[in-house]
């Protein structure tokens, strides 16, 4: 993980590869076209496979562009110093990726017909280590950590791209806008096929039964893991170091469960009921 970070309005940027010019420039220049596409998550949200799946509509279903242009390019992050020069060099309709919570979006989407393909998951595992490895915390098993210290994590401002539950929320206030669209992992997990059609349905694109059939095979987790276009295994060294670990790992939900003890989950649920009170939303896990 990136050590060194800088804030912007409040919140953490990895200096790596972002930039208080570029952020400032996407807040205020940035202009979005009518026909861009956001896909926008916090980090370790899905990210790579709603690009993909966005990617794959916008072809019709044929596999061609995915295998041969990398994910960063095909949806680049406009937040970033090279995603930024990237989607104002892209030919619309225009995929645009996004971890950026909705105070700090480009002003211009608001008055536009663009259209945001939201995404969520609940907690992932890698997720909680991102957070405990830019704390105090990172000499410290995820396991070790105490409740009390781990419900500290929960409630801060300071990991990268600011809290989930205020990324979350700060978004949810467009659900009833038409050109918003929001949908769970866990959706994805258990209906991919539904999912897509819906999604389709949300772009107005339409597609055919045997087009529809090839976006859902080609977005399977073993095709992105096998495509170097979208594995990230092209990516710099200095910026993710698969050595370690493969950037796309299980491919699965609730993988939490093998990783935080019951007192754990306990103090999550509180947490999570707390801080999503106030919020009229129910989301798949609100259900089990």
């Amino acid at each position: 993980m990136f050590k060194e970070y800088f804030q912007y309005k409040g919140i953490n940027f990895p200096q790596i590869i972002y930039s208080e010019q570029v952020l400032q420039m996407v807040e205020d220049n940035f202009q979005v076209r009518d026909d861009d596409i956001f896909n926008v998550t916090y980090q370790k949200s899905g990210t790579v496979w709603m690009l993909e799946i966005l990617s794959l509509i916008h072809s019709n279903g044929d596999p061609s562009w995915c295998r041969t242009v990398p994910n960063w390019d095909r949806a680049p992050w406009f937040e970033t110093v090279l995603g930024y020069k990237t989607a104002l060099n892209n030919k619309s309709p225009r995929i645009i990726s996004s971890h950026l919570p909705a105070q700090l979006f480009a002003k211009s989407f608001f008055r536009s017909k663009a259209k945001v393909n939201k995404r969520e998951l609940l907690l992932s595992s890698n997720l909680l280590q991102i957070w405990v490895g830019n704390h105090s915390f990172s000499a410290v098993s995820l396991i070790s950590l105490v409740p009390h210290h781990f419900c500290l994590i929960l409630l801060l401002n300071t990991v990268p791209f600011g809290s989930w539950f205020d990324h979350v929320k700060g978004w949810m206030n467009l659900k009833d806008k038409e050109n918003f669209f929001f949908i769970t992992y866990e959706e994805l997990k258990k209906d991919l096929r539904g999912s897509v059609v819906r999604i389709c349905q949300f772009l107005d694109k339409d597609l055919d039964d045997e087009a529809i059939d090839a976006v859902v095979a080609n977005a399977s987790f073993e095709a992105m893991k096998n495509n170097k276009m979208s594995n990230f295994s092209l990516s710099p060294h200095f910026i993710m170091n698969q050595k370690k670990s493969a950037f796309l790992r299980k491919g699965i939900s609730g993988d939490w469960k093998n990783h935080l003890s019951a007192a754990q989950s306990e103090c999550f649920d509180q947490v999570y009921q707390e801080r999503m009170r106030d919020l009229n939303v129910t989301f798949p896990w609100d259900k089990e």
